[in-house]
């Protein structure tokens, strides 16, 4: 094999505008799916509202997420992309390709005998994770258990599917080619649309329908990034790899890792399992409002660090130890000029959000108020959320997976007191939602989890933050608040929505979020922010 046939490697110090670029690019297509997400939970909210189905899916979803989130976007991805970029900065590409299709074979043998048993023991994974499903004997409530262990046992093999489609989004994230693995969710959402409105009606029990579309999905995912894959000749031919040095390493760096990355959606889970114990429509609530929440987090936060992991690994690699610390310290302000005006975007509008994106059919006028109550809990937190995704990869890239552990359960475990201190005398004490105190809970974990990390960078002299720190958050600040100033005076109240037309409430939205944006970069401008201010090189 000669040289020019091989995928040319990539420079070690991108640029602020490399970055900036990437980040973009990832970030459209991450909005394609957020978007295309949106509707997908339109189509569950008026087709099938909060109800018991949703509730019985939502969980059998969200289960194998949670794994995702270890062995996928997760522990896996911090692992394997630090040592997938170092074999591809020190080895020829014959061993490169080695690496790939090792640890393919191997994370698909572990992942199916997983499968394998998460669909076998369907009825304990619900039990665990949703325990309060096996209290419902009668009434509202019966059934819910066995539709959601029917359900898993569809939905589980997904995480097979969309772990090895991550492993593939490792190998082109880190040669700068982020189109395929951002495109990928897309079809998930795709395919559960198509799902819920044309195959569910021909099925005895519609919601099943939803649990066999995400086993579609997954299967779909993978095949998107095959052709990419095979254009820079790294199409592995999967093989067991157990003794594989550079399989073992990864290994070793993702076994403590399976926590350090994930505390935020474990938490969430951990909501899902208190949840169970509440009237019924407390998972739908929290999953619309977290949906939402999210998405600014999925188009932003986790397009940055997708871009940020393989870059610092690179960095870390060529011992670049000053390009290192620039990059996370402009990732930092991008993530507070940027999340700022989306935290309060969330809170202000949440209920004119839900309004318009979910109200009708199904989904009534106490579910807008119920799920604004969680959203705006939730959007308290989305600084915390999106500052874990841009600080961990600062461990990541070093290799250094214990510390993130570490840090994330002193969050959880912050979290879990939390929930026993305010949750659980909210809910005996029969006050109103006591579901928005779970997410609530979840964000206080998320700063914790954050501060934490933050410090850690700081002290080991990984992260030193540059010159303009103070100024630069005064003039966040006052956009921030002329913005809020506009939304609190100018924006309808959400009773005010509930009676207008979808067309007029569409509208309404457009002009609120397009004010919002237009105040908040104008003041900006007016106290002397330039887009050249963001550029790495000037920071």
């Amino acid at each position: 094999m000669t040289e020019s046939l091989q995928p040319a490697k990539q420079p070690t110090g991108p640029s602020g505008r490399k970055l900036l670029r990437s980040t973009g690019t990832v970030g459209v297509w991450t909005l394609l799916s957020r978007v295309l997400g949106l509707v997908r939970d339109i189509v569950f909210a008026r087709y099938f509202g909060a109800s018991l189905v949703m509730d019985a899916f939502f969980v059998a979803f969200r289960i194998p997420n949670i794994f995702r989130r270890f062995f996928a976007e997760g522990s896996f991805s911090q692992a394997f992309v630090p040592v997938f970029a170092e074999y591809d900065q020190s080895r020829d590409h014959a061993e490169v390709r080695e690496l790939v299709s090792r640890t393919a074979g191997t994370l698909g043998v572990m992942l199916s005998v997983l499968a394998a048993l998460g669909a076998i023991a369907a009825p304990v994974f619900i039990g665990v994770f949703a325990p309060g499903f096996a209290n419902g004997t009668s009434g509202a409530d019966a059934g819910r258990f066995a539709l959601a262990v029917d359900m898993l046992r569809w939905t589980f093999p997904y995480l097979l599917f969309v772990s090895l489609a991550a492993l593939a989004g490792g190998v082109l994230n880190t040669y700068h080619r982020y189109v395929a693995a951002a495109f990928s969710p897309v079809m998930l959402n795709v395919v559960l649309i198509i799902f819920a409105v044309w195959v569910a009606p021909l099925y005895a029990r519609p919601g099943m329908a939803l649990a066999a579309g995400v086993f579609a999905a997954g299967v779909v995912q993978l095949l998107c990034m095959l052709p990419s894959l095979a254009r820079i000749r790294l199409l592995p031919l999967p093989r067991w790899g157990w003794t594989h040095p550079g399989v073992r390493k990864i290994l070793k760096l993702m076994v403590p890792g399976l926590f350090g990355s994930s505390v935020a959606q474990i938490s969430i889970l951990l909501d899902t399992l208190i949840a169970s114990f509440l009237v019924t429509g407390s998972i739908s609530w929290l999953y619309y409002s977290d949906r939402i929440m999210e998405f600014p987090l999925g188009v932003f936060g986790i397009a940055l660090a997708t871009v940020m992991l393989p870059n610092l690994s690179r960095q870390h690699a060529a011992r670049a130890t000053e390009d290192f610390g620039n990059t996370l310290d402009w990732a930092l302000r991008l993530v507070i000029l940027i999340v700022t005006p989306a935290t309060l975007g969330l809170m202000l509008l949440s209920g004119p959000l839900l309004a318009t994106l979910f109200y009708g059919g199904e989904f009534g006028i106490q579910d807008v108020e119920q799920s604004s109550y969680s959203l705006i809990a939730y959007s308290a937190g989305l600084m915390g959320f999106t500052m874990v995704k841009v600080l961990a990869p600062g461990y990541f890239a070093r290799q250094d997976t214990g510390t993130p552990v570490r840090v994330g359960l002193i969050a959880l475990g912050s979290t879990m007191v939390l929930n026993l201190l305010l949750v659980v005398p909210w809910a005996l004490a029969g006050w109103e939602a006591p579901h928005a105190g779970l997410a609530l809970t979840t964000s206080l974990g998320s700063f914790i989890n954050s501060a934490l990390l933050y410090r850690g960078l700081r002290r080991s002299g990984v992260l030193k933050p540059g010159a303009g720190w103070g100024q630069f958050l005064v003039r966040v600040a006052v956009a921030a608040g002329v913005m809020a100033v506009l939304l609190v005076s100018a924006v309808p109240a959400t009773p005010d929505w509930l009676v207008a037309g979808s067309l007029t409430r569409c509208l309404w939205l457009a002009a609120a979020v397009g004010g919002a944006a237009l105040a908040y970069f104008a003041a900006l401008f007016a106290v002397g922010l330039r887009p050249t201010d963001m550029r790495l090189r000037n920071l």
